[in-house]
């Protein structure tokens, strides 16, 4: 059985706006990572790094339809990448559902370990992401070691 899970919250804010907060760095940086070498496209590989802890991940870009999905891999430990997949979805409300999936771990312990930790790092960026766009609050300042 493959390890994968979908996270997934609503965001008060307009799609285009969401999706924009996940595609371009300087967003991006405001509530989920420390830094970005470019913007989410089709084919690139962005790195990001992380305030949290003292590694930069290669984010390689597979599939990006402007306000609708986001698809790129990343490495995982072990020697293997990971598939996410990112959905916007507008609301009638306007706003906006984001799920994220993602899967490729092995099935095996460490694999499911791993599998229910990026699912708990999924959704706190989601909430950080909306404490961002609806509050203008960065939930993860001061979150360094």
């Amino acid at each position: 059985m493959e390890q994968k899970f979908q996270v997934q919250l609503k965001i008060r804010k307009p799609v285009a706006e969401v999706f924009e907060a996940v595609v371009r760095p300087e967003k991006l940086t405001g509530y989920f990572i420390d830094t970005s070498s470019g913007p989410l496209a089709p084919g690139a590989t962005v790195t990001w790094r992380f305030a949290e802890v003292d590694e930069s991940l290669d984010v390689v870009v597979h599939e990006v339809v402007k306000d609708e999905r986001i698809v790129f891999e990343w490495p995982a430990r072990g020697g293997y990448s990971t598939r996410v997949e990112m959905a916007f979805k507008p609301l009638k409300d306007g706003a906006t559902m984001v799920q994220i999936s993602e899967g490729g771990w092995p099935d095996t312990p460490e694999g499911a370990k791993a599998s229910h930790g990026n699912a708990g790092g999924w959704m706190h960026m989601l909430c950080c992401m909306k404490a961002y766009l609806e509050y203008g609050i960065n939930l993860r300042a001061g979150g360094a070691f």
